[in-house]
Parts: C-alpha cells; structure tokens; sequence
C-alpha cells in the first residue's frame, strides 16, 4: 500500500514511530522519514538498522520552519510526536499546549501547503473525559485535526485521527516499572489495585493506524476496541510470570489519575459506527449557523452508555500473562532474571 511512497513519522524515534517504522522497512516503501528532536535516538537508529529508505530529519513540531523542511515530497504523515507524561504535563501544561495542539497545527499547516495525501494523528484515551493537562491538551488536538480536516477537500489531503488506550510496555508505563522494581528487589507499587486500563501492543497500535489509512475519512477518529485489566490482577501477573514474592504495596490514586479510562464518551458513543473490531467517531460537521441545533434537540444524545476500560472484556489473570508475553521486551526481561537468578544460585551452592 505504500509501494514507492515517503511516509513521514513526526515522533519517529519514540515507541510508536519504532514500531511503524520496522512494520514497513522491508516493504516497498520508498522512503520512511523520521522526523525528531533527540539526535541521539535517530543517531542509535541510524546505526542499528543501516537502510538507506530511513532519512533523519532534526526538528520541533513547535517549530513550523523546521516542520516545512521535511515535508517536500512527502505522501503521508503519521504524527506521533506529543509530550505524553501526566505528571510533566501536569507541572508544564503550556509546555504540552506547545507540543501537542501547536504543534499538531504546525504540521497539519505544512501537511496541507505541500500537498501530503494522508496525515494521521495519533491521540490517547486520557483525551475523553479529561482531568489532566496530557489529556486536555490531546483533546485539543483531536479538536484541532477535526478542524482541520473540514477546510481542505480530502482529495486533496485527508485529516483524520486514531484514538488508543495504553500501550503496554511502551517508555514510562506501569510494566517496566513492575520489572524494574523486581529486579531491584523492591515492592511492586500500585496506585488502586481495582483501577482499569486498556492493554493494547505496540504492534496492535501499528494496526490501528493501518486500519484508519484504509478505512477512515476526513476528520474520523478511529477507535480499537481493547481488553482490559486492573492494575491489581497486572502486578499479580507480573509477579507470577518471574516467580517472585516481592509484595504488592498500595500507594493511592495519583494527582491526575482516573479510576477508569475512557475510549468512546457517552456523546461519541452514540453517532459511532461499530465496524467489527474498530469504532468509527465520525466528524462532527456542522458549521457556525447553529439556529437549527436550538430550537431541535437530538434525542439518541440522552444517553449513559460509553465504551470504557471497566466495561470492555476483562482479562483473566492468565490471559493477562498470556498477553505479557506476547511482548518481546517481558520476554527478554524474563530469560534475563532467570539467567541471573540461575547464576545466583549456583554461585551460592558452590
């Protein structure tokens, strides 16, 4: 599908823009750019995977100029780059005000001025229903791109978006800390042990973003339907998958947390078209002639159903382990512990 096309990874050197960028190398793409401000990564990039179809570029979304300078030629962006922390957000909002709705602008602006075909842009649950500064500021993006989509035709660049839960094991998610704290023989520290959060794969997100390039239209945003766990039934499986007995210790809800994510809002549920494993949120079209909006309400928006982390599937402890070890990184982690902990146990006997 993307045979001797330039697609353009804004974010290229994070978790997603990895993914995306081993899922296509070795097709017949002609070109995959990755567009970051960390020279570090894209140099570690640059020597480990030796391609000539990945070119680098330096560059801030923030900063148009630099956004303009890779897009020449480009036929279809995947913008990952965001500042996703909640706790950094939470101190920094207008830094993620800069990051993640200018930014999105910057490139949404450049996008259309050079004629890309297809931009897609990659939000997060936290964006429904917000309560911390990553996820208002992701729903202004969404609110941005949505915008955005409506002022050119989508012949000529086609805006849409996708919308995902955690993505297990990715940088600075609950899994590795898990990990970590095992290996360091430390308690395993969980915020509410009944909270709930999607569990998605990197190579599940891939796929979203995939699906939407076939299936979405100007201004969607494009929904994976995901299982789900509590953080409790996580750790626990953690625990039973490298055989240890750290304890589990319970430390409360953090500043900006919620108890449950949400995918789909109650308001968005009901204009969602089901389309087997995926939710289609079409754009809402309307223009600034609102008259009609008052005096004609629309019945099915009185509703209480959304799609959410507490009512989607719920893993068992097994297929949470399962799951788990779909993932190379828990794999590599665990024959790693048990080398170690089988070369401490020999030492020992000796």
């Amino acid at each position: 599908m993307f045979e001797n096309k330039t697609l353009l990874i804004t974010g290229g050197t994070g978790s997603f823009g990895n993914a995306v960028m081993k899922r296509f190398l070795n097709t017949d793409i002609k070109e995959i750019r990755i567009f970051s401000r960390d020279e570090k990564k894209q140099d570690d990039m640059r020597k480990l995977y030796k391609n000539e179809k990945l070119k680098f570029y330096i560059g801030d979304v923030r900063d148009l100029a630099s956004v303009k300078n890779a897009m020449h030629g480009v036929d279809y962006i995947f913008h990952a780059a965001a500042l996703k922390q909640v706790p950094s957000c939470e101190f920094f909002p207008l830094e993620a005000v800069k990051t993640n709705v200018i930014g999105t602008d910057n490139v949404l602006t450049s996008a259309v001025e050079a004629g890309v075909k297809k931009v897609i842009c990659l939000s997060t649950d936290k964006a429904a229903y917000p309560i911390n500064a990553m996820g208002i500021s992701k729903a202004m993006m969404e609110k941005v791109f949505v915008a955005k989509s409506k002022t050119v035709s989508p012949d000529k660049t086609l805006i849409c978006g996708t919308r995902y839960g955690n993505v297990m094991a990715s940088r600075g998610s609950v899994i590795p800390l898990f990990i970590e704290q095992i290996k360091s023989g430390q308690p395993l520290t969980v915020t509410d042990p009944d909270m709930t959060r999607f569990l998605m794969s990197l190579e599940e997100a891939v796929e979203l973003v995939i699906f939407a390039f076939h299936n979405a239209e100007a201004g969607d945003i494009m929904v994976q339907k995901s299982p789900a766990s509590t953080i409790g039934d996580l750790a626990l499986a953690i625990k039973e998958l490298f055989n240890v007995d750290n304890e589990i210790k319970v430390i409360g809800t953090r500043h900006g947390e919620k108890r449950y994510e949400t995918l789909l809002t109650r308001e968005e549920y009901v204009v969602s078209e089901d389309m087997s494993g995926f939710f289609r949120v079409p754009a809402d079209t309307r223009d600034l002639n609102y008259d009609k909006y008052f005096i004609d309400g629309d019945e099915k928006l009185s509703t209480d159903i959304e799609y959410n982390s507490d009512n989607t599937e719920r893993l068992t402890l097994k297929q949470i382990k399962e799951k788990l070890l779909s993932l190379d990184y828990v794999r590599k982690e665990l024959e790693l512990f048990n080398a170690r902990s089988e070369a401490a146990a020999s030492i020992n006997e000796n």
